[in-house]
């Protein structure tokens, strides 16, 4: 199926950003401290050319929004943010599956618009299809029922139920049972077990884009799909500090 598609003019001079896999908050409030600091570092070294900033998911290790309370900490990031926002620098957010649970407060706050889902770009004349990357293969039958299920409404109203400190101390919890993938030596699998790269190949048959750009599997790469479309994972900040910078005619990988 076709993908929702946001037509972008990019200045002379001016770049696109993207970056994803902040993790925030995880393995402790001084590491992860130490990595918003250089997150924020990291923004306003490249401020004075982005035009767009593209925040693939994951920022947070844990994130869940109330109607009037939001987890506790990240005001250096989440301030950087608004400032930016303030300046017209565009941001724009993608939930990931350890922050799926935003429902206002960027786009109120901030004024900055977040997608649940894949969306796709067209900046200048290069296309591009952005997502954090998780449950895009119809190959993944488990994860897909557990993402359907954690984005259902009544779901999320159930669970809003719970006072906030409860609620904030279980998703972090349950966060920091899984893998955090701070792995050097993390590889993509094989091109045909794979699932983003799966994804992009079947999506090239029906539709073209110039990049699929993607996190969530806290691999930095940049590999071509055919003679004019590339899949690039953007890594992460726990690992590699990894980004991707498009100039107005390439996209490029870069290492922090």
């Amino acid at each position: 199926m076709p993908f929702p598609t946001h037509k972008l003019i990019l200045a002379d001079g001016k770049k696109a950003y993207f970056a994803s896999d902040f993790h925030f908050g995880i393995p402790n409030d001084e590491d992860s401290r130490l990595r918003e600091k250089r997150v924020c570092t990291w923004l306003d070294d490249i401020s004075p050319d982005a035009q767009y900033i593209f925040l693939l998911g994951d920022l947070f290790d844990a994130w869940m929004e109330y109607k009037r309370v939001v987890p506790k900490g990240y005001v250096r990031f989440l301030g950087k943010l608004a400032q930016f926002s303030d300046q017209g620098i565009n941001i724009i957010v993608f939930t990931g599956n350890h922050d799926l649970w935003m429902h206002g407060y960027f786009q109120n706050e901030m004024n900055i618009p977040v997608y649940k889902d894949l969306q796709a770009f067209q900046i200048g004349s290069s296309s591009f299809l952005l997502g954090h990357g998780d449950g895009v293969s119809s190959a993944e039958k488990k994860y897909l029922w557990l993402k359907k299920l954690l984005h259902h409404p009544v779901s999320q109203f159930i669970y809003r139920q719970l006072h906030p400190d409860l609620g904030i101390k279980l998703a972090d919890w349950f966060s920091r049972m899984g893998p955090k993938h701070k792995y050097a030596d993390l590889k993509m699998k094989e091109p045909d077990e794979e699932y983003q790269i799966l994804f992009a190949n079947e999506t090239l048959r029906n539709t073209h884009y110039d990049y699929f750009i993607f996190g969530h599997r806290h691999i930095p790469i940049s590999m071509k799909l055919n003679d004019h479309a590339t899949l690039i994972n953007l890594g992460d900040w726990l690992t590699y500090d990894t980004y991707a910078v498009f100039d107005g005619s390439k996209t490029t990988l870069k290492k922090y």
